[in-house]
């Protein structure tokens, strides 16, 4: 895997492209001045970490004096390097600074920061094999540019997970589905101590005509919500399908989910409230909640 520099105008989006390197398993090192770039290849071969990306900015101005000799260094020991390079148009950088309110690493007026910027890293735009111009780029753009040039590994991920309502639905997901309407093993003696992996569960779940409607429409509609997200640039989309105790219905919904869904590359969390050892039935007269 190559050994990624990543420079550019500030504004220009080197923030989106580095998380994109992250989200796609790279070693991310911010704000490294180049005499420390052989040492964090060297570190990171040592270690057997092959994706590795740093960045170098005006933020560095300092340390840039030495930046011949460091990346002629580097050539010497890294057998593919890549340096990518970020800008866009004046006026877009300044919408960008003034949407996000954040100062200039120059810090003077924004205009002359952005000519005194490009004639400080002339330099690393010089030894850039990729330059890349953002000023029509939406973040997702320059996430699937960056994909196609370095051959990144962002294969989108459906997170999954059942869970049981009384135990309170999840908030680490970005949609919660309520599958209390289908019929409930619960109530059957012979099914009751068992859990959604079971088949006959699961036969139970999906037996009436109504039911399996609901689940063919419930699963379009977490493949067309998971669509979309893949489409604005997201890595993954999460999941919660709740039943009322977390045993029955939603563990039978979310593994049918998980098997059907394979072009969504599905991925089990957990069953979050199904118990390892499901307790037997309260006895006659005892105390309890209905599921």
């Amino acid at each position: 895997m190559p050994f990624v520099i990543v420079s550019g105008l500030s504004g220009s989006g080197k923030s989106s492209l580095l998380r994109t390197l992250e989200d796609s398993g790279y070693l991310i090192t911010d704000n490294l001045p180049p005499a420390l770039w052989q040492h964090m290849y060297e570190l990171t071969q040592a270690q057997g970490i092959l994706d590795v990306a740093v960045s170098t900015d005006a933020r560095t101005r300092a340390f840039l004096h030495d930046l011949d000799d460091s990346f002629g260094g580097l050539s010497l020991r890294a057998p593919d390097i890549r340096m990518v390079f970020l800008e866009a148009d004046d006026e877009v950088l300044l919408r960008r600074y003034n949407l996000s309110r954040r100062e200039h690493p120059l810090g003077e007026n924004l205009l002359l920061d952005f000519a005194r910027e490009r004639e400080l890293l002339a330099s690393l735009r010089a030894l850039a094999d990729t330059v890349i111009d953002t000023t029509d780029l939406t973040v997702p753009e320059l996430s699937q540019r960056v994909a196609g040039l370095l051959k990144t590994d962002q294969r989108f991920e459906l997170r999954l997970m059942s869970f049981g309502f009384k135990h309170a639905p999840p908030r680490d997901v970005d949609l919660v589905l309520d599958v209390r309407s289908l019929p409930n093993p619960y109530y059957l003696p012979e099914l009751r101590p068992l859990t959604g992996l079971d088949p006959q569960v699961a036969a139970h779940v999906f037996a009436t005509q109504d039911a399996e409607e609901f689940y063919q429409q419930l699963k379009t509609f977490v493949a067309a919500a998971a669509e979309r997200a893949e489409r604005t640039g997201r890595h993954g989309y999460s999941v919660g399908i709740g039943c009322t105790g977390g045993q029955h219905r939603s563990v039978a919904v979310t593994e049918r989910l998980a098997r059907e869904l394979t072009d969504l590359n599905p991925e089990l969390i957990l069953h979050r409230d199904m118990p390892s050892v499901v307790e037997a039935p309260l006895g006659e007269g005892a105390g309890g909640t209905v599921p």
